[in-house]
C-alpha cells in the first residue's frame, strides 16, 4: 500500500503511526508558478524545476531530482495493491489534489486501487488548518474513513485540473458554474484563486492587498505579518515561502510598495536565521495603492504565472472584478 501525504510533516507523522504501508511526500508546489496547458513532459519537469530552484532557494539540480522522482514513484504505483491519497481543503491542496487525480485518471496500467482521504475540520481542532497538526493516533483514525475514488470524481478532477492549466483563466468560472459537488472543497478553493488576479481597483490580488493592508495595520515583522496572515486566510494554505514571495513582487519592482530590511541588508532572503529580524515598510507609493488612488500595474507592470496564465505587461491583463464577481481583460 502506497500512501501519498501533501507535504513532510504528515507524511512523518503518518509514519509514525499504525498506518500499514509505504508513506510518501508529495512536495511540488502547483499553487505557484507556470501550469501551462499543451506542455511536453520533459519541458514540463524544466520549468517546475526553474521555479522551484527560484522561488525555494534550493539548486535546480536538486529540485529536477525531487520531481523526477515524484514521476517516478507515481509510475511504479501498479506495483501496489491500494494508493491512498492525504489531502486538505485548502487551495495549496485541492490543485496538487487535481493535478494527482488527473494523473491516476489518465493513467491505464494496472488493477490498483486509489482512495481518498480529504478532510476540512477534525473534532478537538476548531481552528483546523491541516493534516500536519495532527499526532500519529489522530491521524490513524482517519484511515477506515477513506474510500475509494469515484469516476465523477476522476471526471471533475480532470476538469478542475485543464481550466487551471487553460490561458484563459475564465474556464475556472465555467467549471465553477457546474456541479462540483463530487470534491467538495474545490468550488470554494478555486473561487479563492481567482481572486489572486490583480484587481480591477488597484492591480493587486487578495493575497498582496491582505499583507499590505496588515502592514499597515501594524504588522511590521515577518513573524508577526504571517500568523496574522493565516490566520485571516486559512483556506489559501500558503506556507512562509510562498507568501514570502507574494510580499517579494511588492518590493523587488522599480515603484516598490513596501521595503523590506532585516537589519543587515535591504534585499533578504528569508531563511531561519534571519526570520525574526525581517521587517517591513510600507511606501507612499504603498499606501496610494491600498487606498485606490494608484495601481500597481500601471507603476510596475506583471510578470508572473497563476497556473496556466502568464500575466505579463501593462495592457491585456486578466482582473478581477470583485463587484461583478468575474475576470476582466483590459
Amino acid at each position: 500500500m502506497l500512501h501519498i501525504h501533501n507535504g513532510d510533516s504528515a507524511a512523518e507523522t503518518a509514519r509514525d503511526s499504525t498506518i500499514p504501508g509505504e508513506h510518501f511526500a508529495w512536495r511540488e508546489a502547483l499553487i505557484d508558478g507556470p501550469t501551462p496547458a499543451g506542455t511536453s513532459k520533459i519541458k514540463w519537469r524544466e520549468l517546475r524545476a526553474q521555479h522551484l530552484a527560484e522561488s525555494y532557494f534550493v539548486n535546480y539540480a536538486e529540485a529536477d531530482r525531487d520531481l523526477r522522482n515524484q514521476e517516478e514513484k507515481l509510475t511504479a504505483h501498479s506495483e501496489h495493491e491500494e494508493v491512498v491519497l492525504w489531502f486538505e481543503h485548502d487551495l495549496f491542496c485541492q490543485i496538487n489534489l487535481v493535478y494527482l487525480l488527473n494523473w491516476f485518471a489518465e493513467d491505464k496500467s494496472g488493477n490498483t486501487k486509489l482512495s481518498l482521504i480529504c478532510i476540512g475540520e477534525f473534532e478537538g481542532f476548531p481552528d483546523f488548518r491541516g493534516l500536519g497538526e495532527l499526532n500519529p493516533e489522530q491521524m490513524a483514525s482517519l484511515f477506515g474513513t477513506r474510500h475509494e475514488v469515484t469516476d465523477r470524481e476522476k471526471a471533475l478532477a480532470k476538469g478542475a485540473w485543464n481550466a487551471y492549466c487553460s490561458p484563459d483563466p475564465t474556464a475556472i468560472q465555467r467549471l465553477l458554474q457546474t456541479e462540483t459537488s463530487a470534491l467538495p472543497f474545490l468550488k470554494n478553493a478555486f473561487q479563492l484563486h481567482l481572486e489572486r488576479f490583480p484587481f480591477a481597483g488597484n492591480g493587486l490580488g487578495r493575497i498582496q492587498q491582505r499583507g499590505l493592508e496588515f502592514i499597515k495595520g501594524g504588522a511590521r515583522t515577518f513573524v508577526d505579518l504571517f500568523p496574522r496572515f493565516g490566520r485571516a486566510e486559512p483556506t489559501y494554505g500558503l506556507g512562509d515561502l510562498q507568501f514570502w514571495n507574494a510580499l517579494r513582487r511588492m518590493n523587488d519592482v522599480s515603484e516598490p510598495l513596501l521595503r523590506i530590511n532585516d537589519g543587515k541588508t535591504s534585499d533578504p532572503v528569508l531563511t531561519p536565521q534571519n526570520i525574526h529580524q525581517i521587517t517591513f515598510e510600507m511606501t507612499e507609493a504603498g499606501d496610494s495603492v491600498l487606498k485606490g488612488e494608484a495601481d500597481f500595474i500601471e507603476l510596475n507592470g506583471i510578470d508572473m504565472w497563476l497556473g496556466g496564465v502568464h500575466l505579463v505587461g501593462k495592457e491585456n491583463v486578466w482582473r478581477w472584478d470583485g463587484e461583478n464577481q468575474t475576470l476582466t481583460q483590459t
